[in-house]
């Protein structure tokens, strides 16, 4: 039978814990909140399935802590909302956001929990809309600001920090594929913001370096890209995918370059002194966070922009997001990044878990033994890389709660822990009691 039962095999310091972001469970309804991108996107483009009531997190956070410590986790990463903070400008603060983020680090502080927290995790205000949001630097200046408010209000309750949760997806998926808010299916666009989130980040970096002794970090969404054959153009294409989705956001960060590809087609979209901040952005960081779900199938396919691929899914195992169970490639980037950019850098798996199906059934019981074995198979690889010597610190399974799934609503559930969003009710599955086993 497939179980956890090797969690016991990690070193006694290795961090365990669980992942959420704002949008996804606080309910923006509640505490005086204003209105993000993903407000507009999800009445233009879902119906008006919003996160307005979410896991009604803002409410529940006492018994969601509580989950998490029974658990046997050590840490919560979760993430700011910035229009929670400042709903209206960027000068007036909402007090009633600030007091739930000193309630929830207190909580958490006080169930001897790590607290890590993300500064941006893609619920930009909507007034940065009429700037045309990540596309201009003014919207970065900003974050930088909010990076040194929320390093000075809350800044004594955590020590480890990131800045942004997953560029590709702000970048590519919302300003080239469209699918996230805002929806933008652009090439133009989706350079511009590639550059942009980076030099936010490095804004990010200094308003938290002025201001704390904060250990900084960044997330990035790596996937793993494989030929969909030998056939030599299948072979070039995937080296464009790498580049675009993965190496854009490494090489920057630990190289203060791009890499040479995927700069052939996109040089000529970013600001004329994009060499420059690639100074700004390559300042050093303390730790580096991998998210990771997947792999893809990489077939060339012409393009009017340059950008000649195809993302394709194969016969392995899938989640109920379609996306296939690739394991191996949760280590090829623990290595990558050790190897190729930084052989001391900590890294923090703060990503990594399924969608399924689930259902209550009789006793209210939730038999998610798919998303045990992906577990299994994934912390695997994760033990051997620690078993390598490898300085990998720690793991966030993704997710603690079923909750709002993007573009996708509430269709998909990641949680260990099943939420009923009729009532909130929380309803620990299967998983959930794996983990409790062996972390306890």
């Amino acid at each position: 039978m497939i179980n956890l039962s090797f969690l016991q095999d990690f070193p006694k310091d290795f961090n365990f814990g669980v992942a959420t972001s704002s949008y996804q469970i606080e309910g923006t309804m509640y505490g005086n909140c204003g209105k993000s991108i993903w407000d507009d996107f999800a009445e233009r483009k879902l119906n008006g399935i919003d996160g307005k009531l979410a896991c009604n997190h803002i409410e529940y956070f006492k018994e969601d802590i509580k989950l998490i410590k029974d658990a046997g986790f050590k840490a919560y990463r979760f993430s700011f909302a910035w229009p929670r903070l400042f709903p209206d400008n960027n000068k007036d603060v909402n007090l009633k956001g600030v007091d739930f983020y000193k309630q929830l680090l207190e909580e958490i502080n006080n169930c001897d929990l790590e607290a890590f927290p993300t500064i941006y995790h893609w619920d930009l205000p909507i007034r940065f809309q009429k700037i045309k949001g990540w596309e201009d630097q003014e919207t970065c200046k900003h974050f930088g600001e909010l990076s040194f408010f929320i390093s000075k209000t809350f800044g004594d309750q955590f020590e480890k920090i990131s800045t942004i949760n997953e560029p590709w997806c702000v970048s590519w998926l919302s300003h080239y594929l469209g699918e996230h808010a805002p929806g933008i299916k652009n090439i133009q666009s989706a350079a511009k913001t590639m550059h942009n989130i980076l030099f936010a980040h490095s804004q990010s970096v200094e308003a938290l370096r002025s201001c704390n002794d904060h250990q900084i970090g960044i997330v990035l969404n790596n996937q793993f890209g494989q030929p969909i054959d030998s056939n030599e153009e299948n072979i070039q294409a995937t080296k464009l995918f790498d580049e675009i989705h993965n190496r854009w956001f490494s090489d920057a960060i630990f190289k203060g370059k791009y890499p040479e590809l995927a700069l052939s087609i996109l040089e000529k979209y970013l600001p004329e002194n994009y060499k420059t901040q690639l100074e700004l952005i390559s300042s050093p960081i303390d730790w580096i966070g991998l998210n990771y779900y997947t792999r893809s199938l990489i077939k060339y396919k012409k393009s009017d922009d340059g950008v000649d691929y195809e993302c394709n899914s194969g016969t392995l195992k899938k989640t109920d997001m379609g996306w296939e169970f690739y394991p191996e490639g949760l280590s090829y980037f623990i290595k990558r990044i050790n190897k190729e950019y930084d052989n001391n850098i900590p890294i923090y798996i703060t990503e990594n878990g399924m969608a399924n199906n689930d259902k209550l059934s009789l006793g209210n019981r939730i038999q998610d033994h798919d998303r045990i074995e992906f577990f299994n198979v994934h912390l695997k690889e994760v033990l051997n890389c620690v078993n390598e010597k490898l300085p990998v610190k720690g793991y966030f399974a993704w997710s603690l709660l079923d909750n709002y799934e993007w573009a996708f609503g509430y269709s998909k559930r990641f949680g260990l822990v099943f939420t009923d969003f009729q009532n909130f009710k929380r309803i620990p599955k299967n998983s959930y009691y794996e983990f409790q086993k062996y972390l306890k």
